[in-house]
């Protein structure tokens, strides 16, 4: 890890060659909103997604699709634009009609196209995170603040307010998380030049992220509406893999003549918590650390390169656990504890919106899809036994404890 000459902050430079932002982290810095006219067929479609799929025309609108030739995309800007318009309009398409209603093939004029942008952003051909909100967003006064109320989404699904809270508190996590990752790029020069003074003010610097995010977080009560979630939502960010209504994946034609299985769109795809995870040394069990690993597959592969240089680098936990400095054992316990205590916030959001939404939902219909997903009422979009997985790994963050 190249952390720069300067002692008290880390260059752009050894951000920037992983595709990491010194202001935006892992979010797409201003991302694109329209693409080439050519591209004017995907936009239009994507621009009215929403009304499409209530009044259940969007399956017919993509058979009319012309098949664009997506070669003619120009930079990584307008590749992230083309996998966003596209992933929306696949979601869209498998889950138009609900989960009694899906189908087994993915029309050639959207297949082939999402193959190839896909293969060329080195992400997979279905919604990701990096999708749904490292690249999804917009100012609405280009000069004004990054803050909620001067966002908003760039394509949009069924869900209204509630989905627009839902992508842009996580995208406010995710900024909240940039001062935590130059912590992490600090923390590991300091490590490598011996430098305690630098470790601790790293340290101090990542537990304050951690708890920022912690703060943005909790706005998800505020924005979005755990009924809309639960039965409107959350069916759009689901995958055809570990997916009992598409047991079998779906069918890309004009790829591959068999189906292909993919995990959906998952907080588990975020480059975030692998980072303090590897920078921390938390050891997770056997079952959270291989589902987590597979949602690398789903990263953007210069945010998975990030990551793995973070776990090459020199043992944190061992040179706190060889060192007589105090402060450095309770600012590493701290940064712990922050994580903890993170995790244990979202499984209390996850209980809430998902388990007491269910319940509150019953047979009512919050929205055009009528009845909530039955195939996801144990399971994370990503395919995860989610209460179990999050358990797991919030009490194997607080394993990484160091007692006194």
């Amino acid at each position: 890890m190249e952390a720069g000459d300067e002692e008290e902050s880390p260059q752009p430079t050894a951000l920037g060659r992983f595709q990491l932002s010194e202001e935006y982290g892992f979010l797409l810095p201003n991302p694109l909103t329209e693409l080439p006219p050519s591209y004017s067929p995907w936009m239009d479609i994507a621009h009215e997604l929403p009304q499409l799929i209530a009044s259940h025309q969007l399956r017919a609108r993509i058979h009319q699709m012309p098949q664009l030739n997506a070669q003619h995309l120009q930079g990584r800007e307008e590749l992230h634009l083309a996998h966003l318009v596209l992933s929306f309009l696949t979601m869209g398409y498998v889950w138009q009609e609900g989960e009694k209603g899906t189908v087994k093939m993915l029309p050639r004029n959207l297949a082939v196209p999402f193959w190839e942008v896909s293969q060329a952003l080195g992400l997979p051909p279905i919604l990701t995170h990096a999708d749904f909100v490292l690249a999804n967003w917009r100012r609405k006064d280009p000069s004004g603040p990054l803050e909620i109320e001067n966002l908003e989404p760039i394509i949009s699904l069924p869900g209204g307010e509630s989905l627009r809270g839902f992508i842009l508190v996580t995208l406010l996590v995710e900024k909240a998380a940039v001062p935590g990752i130059k912590a992490t790029i600090q923390a590991i020069h300091a490590l490598r030049h011996h430098d305690d003074e630098l470790l601790h003010q790293a340290l101090q610097g990542l537990s304050a992220a951690i708890g920022a995010m912690d703060k943005a977080l909790q706005q998800m009560h505020d924005y979005v509406d755990p009924a809309v979630f639960y039965t409107v939502i959350r069916i759009f960010l689901s995958g055809w893999r570990d997916n009992a209504a598409m047991p079998h994946g779906l069918l890309y034609e004009g790829i591959s003549e068999q189906p292909m299985a993919f995990s959906g769109g998952s907080a588990a795809q975020s480059s975030v918590l692998h980072t303090f995870d590897e920078l921390l040394g938390i050891q997770h069990s056997q079952e959270s650390t291989a589902f987590l690993h597979r949602m690398r597959d789903y990263m953007p592969p210069p945010h998975r390169a990030f990551i793995r240089d973070i776990s090459l680098a020199p043992s944190l936990r061992q040179h706190i656990l060889s060192s007589a400095d105090l402060r450095l054992h309770e600012a590493f316990n701290h940064c712990i504890t922050a994580l903890a205590d993170f995790r244990s916030h979202h499984i209390a959001i996850v209980t809430k919106y998902i388990t007491v939404a269910k319940s509150r939902a019953g047979q009512k219909e919050a929205g055009s899809i009528g009845k909530p997903p039955a195939a996801l009422e144990a399971k994370g979009t990503g395919g995860s036994h989610i209460f179990v997985f999050l358990k797991s790994v919030r009490d194997s963050t607080r394993e990484g404890l160091i007692s006194a």
